[in-house]
């Protein structure tokens, strides 16, 4: 149990274990100003089904002796300090890692010479000496997370995430002398490709593999191959006639795995249509690039590395072992289901790397599992054929253009999803009822909503009459995660759609999406009031009047 600043969150309960390890980031977002003698405290309790819960100890940090580098190590669990009991260092200890970080947000025209540099050799190609060029040969191991994280989201946020992440993956290309080395190493190319592929398709990661992830759980069914790691007396779990024999139990766990296995992989390859575009887009540059890097024959097999290598090695498998990680689940799973996962994400792996290790490592348990891995390889080069057969928004000449109004087909939806909406006239008392939620549906014609996702459309706003997509400041509503459309009606008045998404991913995917819908319409406000007009007044540069609302500087 952490405790900050009167907030307290909690971790998952650690069951029949002696020696727990809750592997769980939690984050508290602190008040501005100054934090005086605020302290952290991070408690151990012993949970219990009756009664009450025991405390084991806890570990104090004052919030003023923290840095932004992470103060690791060992901690001495110590009592209440009421209790004056001396326990002689008889309580345990706790590993931890706490780190204090302190952001500045300014108004977002602060940042367009930053966006401007940043995005240029994506506008306009250049030799070296760019400054994304500069910033990939500077990026430390440690730091290249959080780098790659802020380059995708600024970068989706001006639509060009796609392109951003053709420049990372060329380079690295054009380094890379071995095909069976490529895109192996955490670089800045690889993480890129690896956030933008958790910010853009988390929900279709969601509808792939929680069917299947999901009946793990549920079932908790023992599954074991390793004979060194068997297990007999599980046999009960197994059969009412007591303990199993080894083979018995290899036999049960096989076709536990085969039947979560070829489930898993019939949800991949029935999802082409459901992979969001611009990954489909992504994926078929960076064959086309892949392809340009090694093009002799005894290297065929890169067209297919070049994207399961992201797929299925650092997006599906990574979520099957982890779904807490991933959102699929709200806990981490106990080592039995934990084992079962695990054991499902090296098959996936070897789908991964098209079998061509199978056999050859030092896991010879798995062996059995080839009758299903290798016509599931044969599936999965199917499929990867069929997911880059998408059209691409690069001109002739090489260079990064907008898609045409009619990219995708009229009847094509971009996305959809459920969102909460709030008028502009809505929202002078800003109670929380002013927020209804709506099924939205964006294709190249329309942003329409309506009350259920099959139901009729309530109401439309017309792509060619947006004139402005942007985020709203986070102080605005009583909700995070809100951004306006500013539509033109026949009048040419302004209107402005506020809508509420549930998590920042989803906020930077609508963003993303709608300014791939509007990006060939020719009126584009060039800056919109990032706060909005309520009491007379704007809320973000507190300017009396509506003159310019969304033409002049921004708040």
């Amino acid at each position: 149990r952490v405790s900050c600043c009167g907030h307290t969150l909690e971790t998952a309960v650690v069951k029949r274990s002696r020696f727990p390890h809750w592997d769980e980031v939690l984050e508290f977002e602190l008040p501005e100003g100054e934090l005086g003698e605020a302290a952290l405290s991070v408690e151990v309790w012993d949970w219990d089904i009756v009664g009450k819960n025991d405390f084991l100890g806890r570990v104090e940090f004052c919030l003023d002796t923290l840095s932004p580098g992470p103060t690791r190590g060992w901690f001495q669990l110590l009592p209440f300090p009421s209790t004056t009991k001396d326990h002689g260092g008889q309580l345990g200890a706790l590993r931890l890692a706490v780190r204090l970080l302190e952001d500045t947000v300014l108004p977002s025209h602060h940042y367009q010479p930053l966006i401007q540099l940043l995005t240029e050799p994506i506008l306009c190609p250049s030799p070296e000496g760019t400054a994304l060029a500069v910033l990939e040969e500077v990026t430390s191991g440690e730091s290249r997370q959080d780098v790659a994280t802020k380059l995708v989201k600024i970068f989706l946020g001006q639509g060009l995430a796609v392109p951003l992440l053709d420049y990372l993956t060329t380079r690295e290309l054009a380094r890379t002398t071995d095909p069976n080395t490529l895109f192996r190493s955490n670089s800045l190319a690889s993480k890129s490709m690896e956030q933008f592929m958790r910010v853009v398709g988390l929900p279709y990661l969601h509808g792939v593999l929680k069917p299947v992830v999901n009946r793990v759980f549920e079932e908790k069914k023992y599954v074991e191959l390793d004979p060194s790691k068997m297990e007999l007396s599980r046999g009960r779990r197994i059969s009412f006639k007591g303990s199993l024999s080894e083979a018995q139990v290899r036999e049960s766990s096989l076709e536990l795995l085969k039947g979560y296995l070829g489930d898993i992989i019939d949800a991949i390859v029935g999802s082409v249509d459901k992979c969001p575009l611009p990954m489909r887009v992504a994926f078929k540059q960076l064959r086309r690039r892949a392809e340009e890097r090694f093009p002799s024959a005894q290297h065929e097999e890169v067209r297919y590395f070049s994207i399961s290598g992201f797929l299925f090695l650092r997006f599906f498998a990574p979520a099957v072992l982890t779904p807490k990680l991933f959102g699929l689940r709200e806990q981490h799973a106990e080592p039995c289901t934990g084992r079962t996962l695990l054991l499902l994400a090296k098959a996936l792996q070897s789908i991964g790397n098209l079998g061509l290790q199978l056999g050859q490592g030092k896991e010879p348990w798995m062996v059995p599992l080839n009758s299903v891995l290798l016509p599931s390889v044969t599936r999965v080069r199917a499929f990867l054929d069929a997911l880059v057969t998408v059209e691409s928004p690069e001109g002739e000449q090489g260079q990064w253009v907008p898609v045409p109004q009619g990219h995708p087909q009229p009847s094509a939806t971009i996305k959809e999803g459920p969102l909460h909406t709030c008028p502009e006239r809505g929202v002078a008392l800003l109670p929380r009822f002013a927020f209804k939620k709506r099924h939205f549906r964006l294709s190249s014609q329309a942003l329409a909503y309506a009350k259920v996702p099959q139901g009729q459309a309530l109401g439309s706003i017309p792509v060619e009459r947006i004139r402005a997509v942007e985020q709203v400041d986070k102080g605005t509503f009583q909700h995070p995660h809100v951004l306006q459309v500013v539509a033109q009606d026949d009048t040419g008045q302004l209107h402005t759609t506020y809508l509420q998404c549930k998590s920042s991913p989803e906020l930077w995917q609508w963003l993303w999406a709608l300014r791939q819908a509007t990006s060939a319409n020719r009126d584009m406000l060039p800056t919109c009031h990032p706060g909005t007009f309520r009491a007379g007044r704007w809320t973000c540069c507190l300017r009396p009047t509506r003159a310019g609302r969304s033409g002049g500087p921004p708040g």
